[in-house]
C-alpha cells in the first residue's frame, strides 16, 4: 500500500491544525472546532499503542453530513510501540453546509490481529449569512401605458435557509412578499409598474426592490433601475407665458326680515407672473356691488391690483390696511400701499380710507425696518389719522377728539436663543387736547419638555390707537411628562375697547381660565380632563347674557375601525348676573364621523342644563349633521343640518341648513348651486334664506411671447433594407412620413425636448437603426436638422459549456458524489454591451442563451461570476467583437472543474507525539 510521508506534510501545510502539547495530549479529541463553509480544515484524533509492538491500522473516515466531505477516506497509518500519535483527518466543508453539531468518525482495524478502533468527534459548523441581490435586467425606455417589469437576481450564498421580507414601496412584486431561500439557492424577482397613459411629459421612474429577512427586519438591501417613460398624449409647451385668471357671475336671492332682493355680480380673479423667470408677481380681483346685503355667505364690493418684482411692493385698491397692533391692527379701507426692501433695512408707507369705520376718514403709514439678523429685527413707524368733519366727534370711550391724532411706534422681535423669542412695542398718541400710550410683550418658549407663550397689552385712557383705556393677556403653557401624559394650561382676558370695523360684529368678551391633564392610553384613544372658569358678557346692547361659570370638563377621543368618536361632559356652577341667580350647568356631547363610498359623515348631538340666560336651570337639545360627498373629481355634494346655536355665537352668520352642488362641466368651466337658511347676525329667532347659482371660467391668459415655433427635418439613409420611404415617425403628438428618398419633416413644432421614435409596424421586422432610438432630441432654432440610417439586426448566440475531466491517479480537494452536484444548478451572468446599450441575462450551466435584434457594431460580452462556486472557474470572461449587419455571432462559454492534485511518496514521516511514559 502507499506510504502516506509526503501526503501528511502536504495537509500540514495546506490545512490549519492545532498547536500540539506534549503535557495535554487529550485536549484535540474533546474539544469542539468551529468549521466556517466554504473552507478546508481538519480534525485530529489521537492514537495510542500501549503495548510493546508496533501496529499499522486500516483508516476510513465517515462524517454525519452531506456537505461535510473526508479529502482522504482511507488511508495505513503506522504506531511505534509505547507511543501515542495525532492522526489528521482534512475535510472540505461546502459552502451550502447548513449551520448546526455533526459527527466525524474514524473507523480503523490493526492489520495483524484485526483489533478495532472507533473515535468520535463533534464538531459545529458557524452560521454564514451572505445574502446578495443584484438588479439584471430592466427596460430602457417604455411607453406610457405600458408596464414596467424588472427582474432582481436573488442569490442566497450562506449557509443558513433565509425567510426573506420582499417590499416595493412603488411597485408591485410580481413573486409576493415572502420568499424563503434555501442556501447556495438562486432565484430570479421581477417587479412591475403600470404606468399612465395620459403622461403629459416624458420622465425618469425609479423603480427599487427591498429585501429584509424576517428574523432581521432592520437589514435591509434596496436595489433602484431606472426607466424612462415616454408620453404618448405629451402636452405641447406653450410658446406664450400665461396668467391663470377665473372669472365668474353670479345670480343671488334674498329674503332679508320678509323683503326678497336679487341680481347678478360679476368677479375676476387673476395670480401669477408676468414673465417666464416669475420676477413679476401680479395679483388682482374686481368684484361688483352684492345685489342683497351682505353677508359671510356673499361677496361685498371690492377692487385691487398688487405687484411685486424683486425688492419692490406695490398694491392699489382695497384690503386690510394694518400699521402696528396698538395703533392699527386691522383697518378694511381702499387706499395704497408699497414696501421696498434693500439688504438689511426696508422702508413703507400707505394711505387709507376706511370703508367700515365711521370715525376716520383718512390715515397714512411711513415705516422702516431694519433686520439685525435672519430671526430679530427692529421696525420705527409714524401712523396719521384724520377724524371725519362732518361728524360731531371721534369719541374713543369718553375721549372726544376733534383733531388729527399723531401715532408713532416701534415694534421689534428678537431671537434671544434657539428656545426664547420675544418680541414687544411701545405707541405713543398726540392730538390738540391729549396724549396717551400703549405698550405690548410677548415671550414665546419652546424646550423639549415644556413649551409656552404669553402676551400682555395695555393702552391708556387716552389713548387714540386701536385699543384704548383697555388690558388684555393671554397665554398657555404645556408640559410634557411622558409620551402619553402631558399638563396644560390657558389664560385668555379680552380687551373689552377697541376701534373694531363695522364690517362684523365683535365676538363676546371673554375671560377664563382653563388646565388639566392628556392621557393617551391608546395610539387611537385620549383622555383630557379640564378644570377651570370662565366668564362671558354680551357687548350688544340689551344684553343677552352675562355669567361667571366655574366647570370640570371630561373629553374622550377615540377611533374604533372607521369612526372617530368625540364625547364630552361638562359640569359647573354659573352665577348669572343679568338675572342675579346661581345655578348649574351641565353639557353633554356627542360628535361621529366616519367615511364611507367616497363620502364624509359627520353627526353631533348636545344636551344641556344652564343657567346661563334668562332662566334657571333651562334644558338645551342642540344637534346636527353634515354629509360631504366626492362622487368623482368634478361633481361634490355637500348637505348641513343644525336646529340651533348657543347665544354666545351671534357675531357668526350661523347655517341653520345649506345645500351646495358643485359640477365641472368641462375643462376651465364649473358650475355651483347653493341654498341656505341662516340666522341673522345679532338676533336669535330671525331667519335669512340666501340662494346663489355660479358659473366660472378659468383660463390661462398670454402675456408674454416666449418661443416661436420650430421644425424638424432630416434623413433616413440606407444601409442594406429593403425599403426607406413611406418609414412613419413619431415626435410627441407629431407624426412624419418618409418619402421615396427617406426625407422627413415636422412642422409648427413648440420648441422643446422630445424624443423622437419609429413606428416598427412600417419598417421590415429585421431593420433597426444605426442609433438608439428612441432618441432625445432638443429644438430650439427656427430649423433643426436630425439624420440616421438604417440596417438590419444583428445577433449572439451561445451556449455555456461545462468541462469536467479527472484522472484516476489524482484526489481532487473538492470531491462530492456525481449525484449531489447535479442537483444544484450553478448560474452565470451574461452581459453584452456596445457603449450605449448593456443588455443581461442569466445562464445555468449547459443550456443556451442568446440576444437578438442588437444594433450593428462593436460588442463586448463580460462573464460575471454571479456567486459561482469557488470550484469552477472561467477560463475566459471577456469577449470584443464587431457584429456585421444580420450576422449571427456564435460563442461558447466554457466553465471548467478547478482540480488539486495530491501525489504520494514511498517513504513515510511520522506525525505524533513522543513517548508517553506508563505510570508505574
Amino acid at each position: 500500500m502507499i506510504k502516506n510521508r509526503t501526503l501528511y506534510f502536504i495537509i500540514l501545510l495546506l490545512f490549519p491544525v492545532h498547536i500540539f502539547s506534549q503535557q495535554q495530549p487529550k485536549e484535540f479529541v474533546s474539544k469542539k472546532d468551529s468549521l466556517l463553509p466554504g473552507t478546508a480544515t481538519s480534525v485530529s484524533f489521537t492514537i495510542e499503542n500501549i503495548t510493546s509492538g508496533n501496529k499499522v491500522y486500516d483508516f476510513r473516515v465517515e462524517t454525519s453530513g452531506q456537505y461535510i466531505v473526508p479529502i482522504i477516506k482511507k488511508s495505513e497509518y503506522p504506531v511505534l510501540a509505547g507511543q501515542s500519535s495525532v492522526y489528521i483527518v482534512p475535510l472540505r466543508v461546502a459552502a451550502e453546509c447548513p449551520q448546526g453539531n455533526y459527527t466525524v468518525t474514524l473507523y480503523g482495524k490493526e492489520k495483524n490481529n484485526g483489533d478495532p478502533v472507533i473515535k468520535s468527534l463533534q464538531v459545529t459548523v458557524s452560521g454564514n449569512k451572505k445574502l446578495s441581490v443584484t438588479a439584471i435586467n430592466s427596460p430602457e425606455f417604455v411607453k406610457a401605458g405600458e408596464t414596467i417589469n424588472s427582474s432582481f437576481l436573488l442569490k442566497n450564498s450562506g449557509n443558513i435557509t433565509e425567510n426573506l421580507l420582499l417590499e416595493s414601496k412603488n411597485a408591485i412584486v410580481d413573486n409576493g412578499s415572502h420568499l424563503l431561500l434555501q442556501p447556495g439557492e438562486t432565484k430570479i424577482v421581477t417587479v412591475s409598474k403600470s404606468t399612465s397613459s395620459d403622461l403629459g411629459k416624458n420622465e425618469y421612474f425609479n423603480l427599487n426592490l427591498s429585501v429584509s429577512s424576517v428574523d432581521n427586519p432592520q437589514e435591509i438591501q434596496t436595489v433602484y433601475t431606472t426607466t424612462k417613460i415616454i408620453s404618448i398624449k405629451p402636452t405641447d409647451d406653450d410658446i406664450y407665458h400665461r396668467l391663470p385668471i377665473s372669472a365668474s357671475l353670479s345670480f343671488i336671492g334674498m329674503e332679508n326680515r320678509g323683503v326678497y332682493h336679487d341680481g347678478f355680480q360679476g368677479e375676476i380673479y387673476g395670480k401669477g407672473s408676468l414673465d417666464k423667470d416669475n420676477k413679476g408677481q401680479i395679483e388682482f380681483h374686481a368684484v361688483t356691488k352684492n345685489p342683497v346685503e351682505f353677508n359671510s355667505f356673499t361677496q361685498y364690493e371690492e377692487y385691487f391690483i398688487n405687484y411685486k418684482r424683486d425688492n419692490f411692493f406695490v398694491h392699489l385698491g382695497d384690503k386690510t390696511y394694518t400699521s402696528s397692533y396698538l395703533t392699527e391692527f386691522a383697518r378694511y379701507g381702499r387706499g395704497a400701499e408699497f414696501r421696498y426692501n434693500f439688504k438689511k433695512f426696508s422702508i413703507g408707507s400707505f394711505y387709507n380710507h376706511p370703508r367700515f369705520f365711521r370715525d376716520v376718514k383718512d390715515e397714512f403709514n411711513v415705516y422702516s425696518t431694519f433686520k439685525l439678523n435672519k430671526e430679530s429685527e427692529i421696525t420705527a413707524g409714524y401712523l396719521y389719522k384724520i377724524p371725519r368733519t362732518e361728524d360731531v366727534g371721534f369719541n374713543l370711550n369718553g375721549l372726544k377728539l376733534d383733531s388729527n391724532a399723531h401715532l408713532p411706534y416701534a415694534t421689534g422681535k428678537f431671537k434671544l436663543n434657539k428656545n426664547i423669542d420675544v418680541s414687544g412695542e411701545l405707541a405713543y398718541s398726540k392730538t390738540d387736547r391729549t396724549e396717551g400710550s400703549a405698550y405690548m410683550m410677548q415671550v414665546l418658549g419652546s424646550f423639549e419638555k415644556f413649551n409656552g407663550n404669553i402676551m400682555y397689552m395695555r393702552s391708556s385712557p387716552q389713548f387714540a390707537g386701536y385699543f384704548t383705556n383697555t388690558s388684555t393677556i393671554n397665554g398657555n403653557l404645556q408640559y410634557k411628562i411622558s409620551k402619553r401624559l402631558n399638563l396644560f394650561a390657558n389664560y385668555i382676558q379680552d380687551a373689552k375697547n377697541f376701534k373694531r370695523d363695522t364690517l362684523f360684529l365683535a365676538a363676546p368678551y371673554r375671560n377664563y381660565l382653563q388646565y388639566g391633564i392628556n392621557y393617551k392610553y391608546s395610539k387611537k384613544g385620549s383622555l383630557m380632563i379640564y378644570n377651570g372658569y370662565q366668564k362671558y358678557q354680551d357687548r350688544l346692547e340689551p344684553r343677552q347674557f352675562d355669567y361667571y361659570e366655574r366647570f370640570v370638563r371630561v373629553s374622550v377621543d377615540q377611533q374604533i375601525g372607521i369612526f372617530q368618536i368625540n364625547a364630552q361632559s361638562q359640569f359647573g356652577k354659573t352665577d348669572n348676573y343679568l338675572s342675579e341667580f346661581t345655578g348649574k350647568s351641565s353639557f353633554y356631547t356627542l360628535n361621529l364621523a366616519f367615511e364611507k363610498f367616497k363620502t364624509s359623515f359627520n353627526v353631533f348631538g348636545s344636551y344641556a342644563i344652564t343657567s346661563r340666560y334668562q332662566m334657571q336651570n333651562e334644558k338645551q337639545i342642540y344637534y346636527g349633521a353634515r354629509i360631504l360627498s366626492r362622487f368623482s373629481d368634478d361633481t361634490s355634494l355637500s348637505i348641513f343640518y343644525q336646529n340651533n346655536y348657543l347665544p354666545e355665537e351671534y357675531y357668526n352668520d350661523r347655517n341653520l341648513f345649506e345645500i351646495i352642488f358643485h359640477q365641472k362641466l368641462f375643462k376651465g368651466h364649473e358650475f355651483d348651486v347653493s341654498g341656505r337658511y341662516a340666522l341673522q347676525r345679532g338676533q336669535i329667532g330671525n331667519k335669512d334664506f340666501i340662494f346663489s347659482l355660479r358659473y366660472t371660467w378659468r383660463f390661462d391668459a398670454p402675456v408674454q411671447k416666449i418661443a416661436e415655433y420650430t421644425t424638424l427635418s432630416g434623413n433616413i439613409g440606407n444601409l442594406g433594407t429593403k425599403k426607406i420611404d413611406g418609414i412613419r415617425l413619431m415626435m410627441g403628438s407629431h407624426l412624419s412620413v418618409t418619402d421615396k428618398n427617406g426625407n422627413y419633416i415636422f412642422k409648427n413644432v413648440t420648441p422643446g425636448d422630445y424624443l423622437l421614435e419609429i413606428d416598427r409596424s412600417t419598417t421590415e421586422v429585421n431593420d433597426i437603426a444605426d442609433i438608439t432610438l428612441p432618441t432625445q432630441v432638443l429644438l430650439t432654432n427656427k430649423e433643426n436638422i436630425f439624420n440616421f440610417n438604417l440596417t438590419t439586426a444583428a445577433n449572439i448566440q451561445g451556449r455555456i459549456q461545462f468541462n469536467e475531466s479527472e484522472e484516476k491517479n489524482q484526489l481532487s480537494f473538492t470531491q462530492f458524489q456525481f449525484n449531489k452536484e447535479k442537483k444544484k444548478k450553478e448560474s452565470i451572468i451574461i452581459e453584452a454591451s456596445n457603449g450605449e446599450q448593456i443588455y443581461r441575462k442569466v445562464g445555468f450551466l449547459g443550456e443556451n442563451f442568446d440576444f437578438t435584434y442588437l444594433r450593428p457594431g462593436t460588442w463586448n460580452v463580460k462573464i460575471y461570476r454571479n456567486g459561482l462556486d469557488k470550484r469552477y472557474k472561467i477560463p475566459m470572461d471577456t469577449f470584443s467583437f464587431t457584429l456585421n449587419p444580420s450576422e449571427t455571432k456564435d460563442l461558447v462559454i466554457n466553465i471548467v472543474k478547478q482540480q488539486t492534485e495530491v501525489k504520494y511518496q514511498q517513504e513515510s514521516i511520522k506525525v505524533g507525539y513522543n513517548e508517553i511514559k506508563k505510570k508505574k
